[in-house]
């Protein structure tokens, strides 16, 4: 690609970070949340631990409604174009989110608590399921070649930032007496989303289509079915890439999610503890993020994708060896290792990396189902992490982490290297050719 000044790509950069940051920062306060109260609130007459369970479950349903959200609004993406998908993701994201700080508790409504806020969660899920592949295309069919790598990190950051916000205003809430966080100082991050809203929304609304996806459009290139054809053109690029993301999102999911609830609930340590490492590996994923994608324009995309899934899966018995020692310190560095040298390495290049494996016409529908699916396994991981905890201890939890990030390590091998090519080249031409008529006819 040859468009777009500096000037232009930090506008588009800017207006993509932004709406993802307020995404971002709504999907993992629930996470947040579901580690440190939703338990108490929303289904109080339950053991404990039984309850973190129901409240990771809560959690997990997001998880689930992102492949629908993904195809859907993947579909639309590849029909009408970016900017319109990632104006109503927003719109979902942040009301759903908003209506979660107004929600009445079980103590007000009984069991319509839990099942609203599962409902509510659904909406998010589907809304982030669109989210992630439009906001990365917008950036990436943006950016000239030699830094697309670079350009989809900045925003590939803004995931560590939300998750350092979320964190972050957790943090400070906690810090309030327990009966009046339990109260009403639970919701006050909820709430405060809708100032991100506002602001993500007036952006987004000052940035133009991609000119990737706007040749499609005027040359008549777009096809009725973009699922279909994906289907048809890429199935092993589909496999590929989903077994290589398998580790990043259980990592993000152990590092991040579950070992809040480990340290407070099972060695019985302060929740900040977790927190607090959990802030300081967000804050230092969010420098990391656009180092480790420029590093990817100029070595490649597997090289750094692969060394990030070789970490996960040697460091996952370390880090619960690290965490077992009740050492503050050694807590703190255990999960800023697993985020910043796991999963922050992965996820800074994923987005470009799986993009450059589909064509122009379905791109938006192969990352989005990419993504989604695989997110689903890292959207129940606290929830299996948890029961493999209670049966087994913390070993069969670092045999899962180490397991399933093997598989990835595979999977990246097998991948070909994608950084070199531009991001509608004569090798996505060839691609259509090898597949349907249709197809063939829309090329010729």
């Amino acid at each position: 690609m040859k468009d777009g000044t500096s000037t232009s790509m930090r506008k588009v950069a800017g207006a993509s970070f932004i709406g993802a940051l307020m995404e971002w920062y709504d999907f993992f306060l629930y996470g947040t949340a579901a580690a440190l109260v939703l338990n108490k609130v929303f289904f109080p007459e339950i053991d404990p631990m039984v309850g973190v369970m129901a409240a990771f479950g809560s959690h997990a349903a997001g998880f689930l409604a992102r492949p629908l959200g993904g195809l859907v609004f993947g579909h639309f993406g590849d029909k009408i174009g970016r900017k319109t998908i990632l104006l109503i993701t927003l719109l979902m994201m942040g009301g759903a989110t908003f209506i979660i700080g107004l929600l009445p508790t079980y103590a007000m409504i009984g069991v319509w608590a839990p099942i609203l806020l599962v409902a509510l969660r659904l909406i998010q899920g589907f809304a982030l399921g669109g989210e992630y592949g439009g906001a990365s295309l917008l950036v990436i069919e943006h950016s000239p070649r030699n830094k697309r790598g670079f350009w989809a990190s900045v925003l590939q950051s803004a995931t560590p930032l939300g998750l350092l916000l979320a964190a972050g205003v957790f943090t400070l809430v906690t810090l309030l007496p327990e009966a009046q966080f339990l109260s009403w100082g639970w919701r006050i991050p909820f709430l405060i989303s809708i100032i991100l809203l506002g602001v993500g929304v007036f952006i987004r609304l000052n940035i133009e289509e991609t000119p990737a996806f706007q040749e499609v459009k005027d040359t008549g290139k777009a096809v009725k079915m973009p699922i279909i054809e994906l289907l048809k053109a890429y199935p092993k690029g589909i496999l590929i890439a989903m077994g290589a993301r398998l580790s990043e999102t259980v990592g993000f999911n152990v590092f991040n999610v579950f070992v809040i609830s480990y340290v407070g609930t099972h060695l019985g340590l302060s929740s900040n503890v977790a927190l607090t490492g959990t802030l300081i590996a967000s804050a230092i994923a969010v420098i990391a993020s656009p180092l480790y994608g420029a590093l990817s324009d100029r070595w490649g995309r597997k090289p750094v994708y692969l060394t990030g899934s070789m970490f996960t899966a040697v460091f996952a018995f370390p880090f619960f060896f690290m965490l077992n020692t009740e050492s503050h310190t050694l807590i703190y560095l255990a999960v800023i290792l697993g985020y910043v040298l796991g999963t922050t390495m992965m996820f800074s290049t994923q987005s470009v990396f799986f993009s450059e494996m589909f064509g122009t016409h379905v791109r938006y529908s192969g990352l989005s189902l990419v993504y989604q699916l695989s997110g689903i396994l890292g959207g129940f991981t606290p929830l299996i992490a948890t029961a493999l905890l209670l049966n087994g201890g913390y070993a069969p939890v670092a045999i899962f982490l180490g397991g399933i990030s093997l598989i990835s390590v595979i999977a990246t091998l097998l991948a070909k290297e994608t950084y070199k090519q531009d991001i509608a080249d004569q090798e996505e031409m060839n691609a259509i050719e090898q597949s349907t008529p249709y197809q063939k006819k829309i090329n010729a």
